[in-house]
């Protein structure tokens, strides 16, 4: 179906400014009943304001699921972007609206729209603001876990930056690269930076680095605050050199994957390469 433009109106020296259509504004409150007699009347679903959105994109922004369905039944463009170059799944995945979310997936939506300098995957976006079933959901379809932003860098460090810890467990558990840096700053640096001793703990469980240094030369304790449980944390870290039991699951994880990692715990693997290393050495 064509992309139409909302009615334009001349404001003197302001110019063109392209009114919110009856359409907008029904998908935007959730008015379904209204929306679908607009359809019905007549009114394009895939009218688009100055700023380039469409009613989809404020149905998913306010999370109204059945008008997210409406709108795609009636024809709606599922990867159809704003000036910004988001998408509906964007805003959906950013509202937390697994229903939405779902239902623009089985409707062809892409997990992997192509990224600018203004904008953020879908899997960013569940990052960004916490939302741990849109992350599983966008994984489960395949999203790029280091797909890069700008602004933030991989989902990972997106998550750490906003101290959102069950995002990053299930993007680690994914295989996220936790060292994965943008200019030179880990999500380590994101973790002390919130004073989260509890994203420290499980970014050196997987792996992370508490020695590295950013593109500023500061490494991560540099940017918590002096004697705060995140500082302590990273001072231990720093002091204290990983047991062999830890390295030996890192590797394990790393080499294996999560699942197969614990299949190896189950099976107590783990400790019998522990112990045939100590014996070795």
């Amino acid at each position: 179906m064509e992309i139409t433009a909302a009615r334009s109106t001349f404001y003197g020296d302001i110019g063109h400014w392209a009114d919110r259509t009856p359409v907008h504004e029904a998908a935007s409150l959730g008015r379904a009943l209204q929306l679908k007699q607009l359809i019905e009347a007549g009114a394009s679903v895939n009218i688009v304001t100055v700023d380039n959105f469409t009613p989809l994109h404020d149905a998913c922004i306010q999370a109204h699921p059945n008008c997210v369905q409406i709108l795609l039944e009636a024809g709606a463009q599922v990867d159809v972007r704003t000036i910004h170059g988001s998408t509906p799944l964007c805003h959906a995945c950013a509202a937390g609206s697994i229903e939405s979310v779902k239902l623009l997936v089985d409707h062809g939506a892409s997990v992997n729209p192509s990224l600018t300098a203004l904008t953020a995957s879908p899997l960013h976006e569940a990052c960004i603001r916490g939302n741990p079933d849109c992350v599983k959901l966008m994984i489960a379809k395949g999203a790029l876990l280091e797909a890069f932003d700008i602004y933030f860098g991989t989902p990972l460090h997106a998550a750490c930056a906003k101290a959102h810890f069950d995002c990053a467990l299930l993007l680690l558990n994914a295989g996220a690269k936790v060292n994965a840096t943008k200019f030179h700053e880990t999500a380590m640096h994101h973790a002390a930076r919130a004073e989260r001793e509890d994203l420290v703990e499980l970014l050196v469980e997987f792996g992370g680095d508490v020695n590295i240094s950013d593109n500023m030369g500061q490494k991560p304790r540099d940017y918590t605050k002096h004697e705060s449980p995140a500082n302590l944390c990273l001072l231990h870290y720093e002091s204290n050199p990983l047991s062999l039991q830890q390295l030996c699951r890192i590797v394990l994880r790393t080499v294996l994957g999560t699942r197969a990692l614990e299949l190896v715990t189950k099976l107590d693997i783990s400790q019998r390469i522990i112990d045939y290393l100590t014996y070795k050495s």
